[in-house]
């Protein structure tokens, strides 16, 4: 039998041996549940964000072709697996895979799966056993408003391109409604209700001049959005800590000889560091790995329960792991790349922080609703150093005109100077300063 000869018997019986593992370390798993895949598969479970059921709209097509024309010219791989937040968790395998791969992409889709569970911002923000019937109604909404003689794919898709758009212009934690009267008449007189103050696209939803399934459609898209943003504020941590995990694991699964080299060489082609660029399995595993040396089981344990990327790199990233990992910090300069620090004892802290600063959901900037001025939305950008990119913004604002139903203001500061961007009811774009 050759690597890649194997049958669903092999597969159960090293998964059974892993399950036995992760219950000894004190991983805390939802029940996993693992589907075979061709690498078409593949490839359409990456564009449509790994949902057995997804709507339909342009924008996943594009991510589809994409991705299998740069993989048929070696551009990029596949993903080895493709784990989603659910309750049973389901997980994607290649079925191109070898079984040491296969048994390795197992063991590192354990480690996911615990983090899913135990991390704050996923159990504040999703319900995990909600999540599969949660995009398949999306999906049914969405295909009857297609077929509704009456609206149909075109007025469908402005929405929704409107609301991609600006998916992720919403409060990263789910915002608490009225709980009274007083409340209630307070968020209905308010022109910026204090839970939309951060929630440019819920306020879209709630105060645009939309009719009801154009409100549904927004809101299909952020309660989607809120689903993923868990995940963008811990790519290091989750990927470190599968990684952590799956080496562990394999270390102490009495793998044959064959298997265990592949099985080296396998883990450090995932962690290795990136040219140009971080690698989140790289930083993390570091990092899980100095902390389970230094503090133990039970400290990472409730580090991986309590912190997202931003307060963990912030936290636990010492000048001793910046320099082990060689990081340092860069800025571009007429088209080249100069390294504006590296990580020694007077340059790691800049390093650290400027990375921080990169993370998540904060390299998106923040755009908030201000004011509705004689039926104008005024919009303020949250400038913290980085300016708008000019022509990005002016397109997103016909976006909003779509959504708002009216003239729009953007307030930013471009040069050090305060500039107006105005965007009419017919999209035409006008630049203030």
């Amino acid at each position: 039998m050759t690597e890649y000869e194997y049958t669903m018997t092999d597969l159960a019986f090293w998964n059974e041996k892993i399950e036995k593992l992760t219950d000894e370390i004190g991983l805390n798993c939802y029940e996993q549940h693992f589907e075979i895949c061709s690498y078409e598969d593949m490839l359409c479970y990456e564009a449509y964000t790994g949902m057995p059921s997804h709507y339909h709209h342009w924008s996943f097509g594009k991510a589809y072709e994409r991705q299998k024309t740069f993989y048929q010219y070696n551009l990029t791989g596949l993903p080895y697996e493709m784990v989603i937040n659910s309750d049973p968790c389901i997980a994607y395998l290649m079925r191109d895979n070898t079984l040491l791969l296969q048994i390795l992409t197992m063991a590192h889709v354990y480690g996911h799966n615990d983090f899913f569970r135990n991390n704050r911002l996923f159990k504040q923000n999703t319900r995990a056993e909600l999540t599969i019937e949660l995009f398949k109604a999306h999906a049914n909404r969405v295909r009857d408003y297609i077929q509704n003689p009456g609206i149909g794919p075109e007025k469908v898709e402005r929405i929704l391109d409107g609301a991609h758009a600006l998916k992720f212009q919403i409060t990263r934690t789910k915002p608490e409604k009225p709980r009274n009267r007083a409340e209630l008449e307070e968020d209905r007189d308010a022109a910026i209700p204090e839970r939309f103050k951060n929630d440019l696209l819920g306020f879209l939803a709630e105060r645009g001049r939309l009719s009801e399934w154009e409100r549904d459609l927004i809101h299909i898209v952020r309660d989607e959005a809120l689903y993923f943003i868990p995940q963008i504020e811990t790519k290091i941590m989750n990927e470190g800590w599968a990684s952590y995990w799956h080496y562990q694991i394999l270390k102490n699964l009495e793998l044959p000889q064959g298997l265990y080299l592949e099985f080296i060489q396998r883990h450090n082609l995932v962690i290795r560091p990136h040219q140009g660029r971080v690698n989140p399995y790289f930083v993390g595993f570091k990092v899980f790995e100095y902390l389970d040396k230094t503090g133990g089981r039970e400290k990472i344990m409730a580090i991986r329960a309590e912190e997202r990327d931003q307060s963990f790199l912030r936290r636990y990233l010492t000048r001793e792991l910046c320099e082990e990992m060689h990081l340092f910090s860069y800025d571009v300069e007429d088209e080249y790349i100069v390294v504006t620090e590296v990580s020694d004892e007077e340059g790691w802290k800049t390093v650290r922080d400027q990375l921080v600063n990169s993370v998540g959901m904060s390299g998106m900037p923040v755009i908030k609703p201000m004011a509705v001025e004689k039926g104008t939305l005024v919009l303020e950008h949250d400038f913290d150093g980085r300016e708008l990119e000019l022509q990005y913004a002016q397109q997103t604002l016909k976006y909003i005109v779509d959504l708002w139903g009216g003239k729009v203001v953007l307030h930013t500061k471009i040069n050090g100077k305060d500039k107006r961007l105005i965007c009419t009811e017919n999209k035409e774009i006008a630049d203030l300063k």
